[in-house]
């Protein structure tokens, strides 16, 4: 059956809503706390440093991060095939300038993008070059466009911002409430539990709403990813891989405890099985897929070192 315009758009603007939704109740949780240590004043005075903040966000340059990742850009002269296919799907997202492909020298299979719709950057792993086929990359590539398209770095950094205010503020209220205590229980005051639930329980109840974003963010990647390709099945087949293969041995060995599922509410990204069920449930007619072909022989890596991935003094594992 296939997908029509109109469910592709049903299909967005639910995920836009969950994430609408989601921002809402962190920021509930950011003013009930300035309202319960300011009063009135302290919601003005939040609203007014979120714009501030808002406006004068910092974003750290792409350049710089992928300096901490050791990572070099990835030419065209290196890859060709992956390089001219990365420019079509920034030219069918509509982005402006298209983002710049790294390389990071690692056998770990990860992807990842930083920076915004006009500096972005995506750095691919040594690990996911060997491991994936030149489709399966694509769909990956796909989703990384779609991160930029859609301003997610941005989107996760605000949410970032308002959850470390909230626990700020939390540790702020609670510090006062045991500066207080005896006072509080010498006067025989009674005590507001709504208050102490919402100092204890804030930081947590946001930080929940948070890794609901991330992940209502992943599935709209996954989307995109899928309507710029016409091919959720590349996307689909690259998630079921990265599953499969990413530190099995070291795992068994070291770690055999770390494949225990983690719950639902407690993951930055959806579980792969939904995912990949996700996309298997499209058929998506949009535009043409891109051809097809092994990468075994698209990638010249007679420059590129590749390493085992370690842990860095700046907490990175690359």
């Amino acid at each position: 059956m296939l997908i029509e315009s109109e469910f592709w758009e049903q299909h967005s603007l639910t995920n836009h809503l969950q994430s609408l939704l989601l921002f809402f109740v962190m920021i509930v949780f950011l003013s009930l706390l300035g309202w319960l240590l300011l009063g009135s004043d302290g919601i003005f005075l939040l609203l007014l440093l979120g714009v501030i903040l808002l406006v004068f966000n910092p974003v750290s340059s792409p350049w710089l991060i992928m300096r901490l990742y050791h990572a070099t850009p990835l030419t065209h002269h290196q890859a060709p095939q992956l390089n001219l296919a990365l420019t079509e799907l920034a030219r069918r997202s509509g982005l402006e300038r298209v983002p710049t492909l790294f390389y990071i020298p690692s056998s770990m299979i990860n992807a990842f993008t930083v920076g915004n719709r006009n500096e972005a950057a995506i750095a691919v792993s040594d690990g996911l070059l060997k491991t994936l086929n030149y489709r399966e990359l694509i769909g990956v590539l796909a989703h990384e466009v779609s991160h930029v398209r859609n301003n997610d770095i941005w989107v996760m950094s605000i949410a970032d911002l308002i959850s470390r205010l909230t626990s700020f503020l939390s540790l702020l209220g609670q510090f006062f409430l045991l500066l207080n205590l005896p006072l509080i229980l010498l006067s025989n005051v009674s005590i507001n539990w709504f208050a102490i639930f919402l100092l204890v329980f804030a930081p947590n109840l946001s930080s929940l709403a948070q890794l609901g974003l991330s992940r209502v963010r992943e599935y709209n990647a996954d989307l995109g990813a899928a309507r710029l390709t016409a091919d959720p099945g590349g996307l689909a087949s690259a998630l079921v891989k990265i599953g499969q293969y990413s530190g099995s041995f070291f795992e068994k060995i070291m770690m055999p405890g770390r494949r225990i599922p983690v719950p639902s509410l407690l993951r930055t990204h959806p579980l792969t099985e939904e995912r990949v069920r996700r996309l298997m449930a499209l058929d998506p007619t949009t535009f043409p897929p891109l051809e097809s072909h092994d990468l075994s022989y698209k990638v010249n890596s007679r420059h590129l070192v590749n390493h085992k991935p370690r842990w860095h003094i700046n907490g990175l594992w690359h």
